[in-house]
């Protein structure tokens, strides 16, 4: 059973942040997210697109945005249960809750944070006929490990920053490479796509355009593929398949929860603190909905700071907490570790 203070379910930029503002006030986070890695949508749809709306950043790539947030709450600690869907919540006689995810793991939380953006993720899976007999047996629709691919044929399918990032990195993993989208062009970052072209030039990427994956062959795990290229049809060895085609939201599980939800989105409080219907849940980001709810990632981040000062309230009734500003107080990190602003210097002038 992984205990905290604050569940948040979503490893966002909304998630991400609550974690420093929790940490602010002495409150432990664990987070749990159905991608392999934290991020949310920035880390896996667009990691090389710039975002112009984050206070203080004219322009900051999405991915180096979540780096940025790691690196902001690294010194407080939080937990990751990564890969896993969150599935039931109990809530204990105590007011706590317990949340299990789709592969079992328990969390003991005094507070519920779902922070899942538009929802959990699943991949939007091409239409070919026997694909789910071959997932796991050599489809794949995340890259989780890498060296799964150490000196294998691999074929990627997509034509978006993910597809062309991927093919990059495996070509110097994998034993062969090829990429094949329906398009001659790409929708990516254009130093992905001018890497690609000088990849393929090199001969470390197979670049297949404009082509189709349309059927998968093999006795237990993936052997060839049917492509239709260019009006005609070839077929090429390979042993895996990898198509990236985006994600798709869904709130999953968590509709089921009893909490209050319209068009695919939680009803929230804002007029306080962004709690639903059962107290002690929370719902921060893009995942709720309230009169004049704009969905960007700063209204995010301020949602996730009341919410955080939502919850220190209820777990210590009765004892006012001060706001100070972190170039006043400094920040204390869980691991020991000090950031405060330097100490003005008194001295006579003679």
């Amino acid at each position: 059973m992984i205990s905290t203070d604050i569940l948040i379910i979503g490893a966002g930029p909304t998630g991400l942040f609550a974690v420093f503002e929790a940490g602010l006030l002495k409150l432990k986070c664990h987070i749990i997210d159905a991608l392999p890695q934290p991020g949310g949508q920035l880390a896996e749809l667009y990691p090389k697109k710039p975002i112009f709306d984050i206070p203080g950043f004219p322009s900051v790539l999405a991915g180096d945005l979540v780096t940025n947030l790691m690196e902001q709450i690294k010194q407080f600690q939080p937990g990751f249960t990564l890969n896993e869907k969150a599935e039931t919540i109990e809530k204990q006689e105590d007011g706590t809750f317990i949340v299990t995810t789709n592969k079992g793991t328990k969390h003991h939380a005094k507070a519920v944070a779902i922070a899942g953006g538009l929802g959990s993720f699943e991949p939007r899976k091409p239409i070919i006929e026997d694909l789910e007999f071959y997932e796991d047996k050599g489809v794949e629709y995340f890259v989780k490990d890498p060296e799964l691919f150490r000196d294998k044929r691999i074929v990627i399918a997509g034509g978006g920053d993910s597809a062309l990032d991927w093919s990059i990195f495996l070509s110097d993993v994998a034993k062969e490479v090829t990429l094949v989208h329906r398009r001659n062009e790409f929708r990516g970052a254009l130093d992905s796509v001018e890497k690609v072209q000088e990849l393929k030039k090199q001969g470390k990427i197979n670049l297949i355009t404009p082509a189709e994956v349309t059927g998968i062959r093999g006795a237990e795990h993936v052997e060839e593929l049917d492509i239709d290229h260019d009006g005609g049809h070839r077929t090429i060895k390979t042993d895996y398949f990898i198509p990236l085609f985006g994600l798709s939201p869904k709130l999953g599980a968590i509709a089921n929860w009893g909490l209050e939800i319209e068009k695919n989105a939680i009803k929230v409080n804002n007029a306080l603190d962004y709690q639903t219907n059962i107290e002690g849940i929370y719902a921060i980001g893009d995942v709720n909905t309230y009169p004049g709810k704009l969905k960007l990632i700063l209204c995010g981040f301020h949602e996730a700071t009341l919410m955080c000062q939502s919850v220190y309230n209820k777990l210590n009734p009765g004892k006012k907490f001060v706001l100070k500003y972190t170039t006043v107080s400094g920040v204390d990190g869980f691991d020991g570790t000090r950031k405060e602003a330097e100490k003005q210097v008194v001295k006579a002038i003679e």
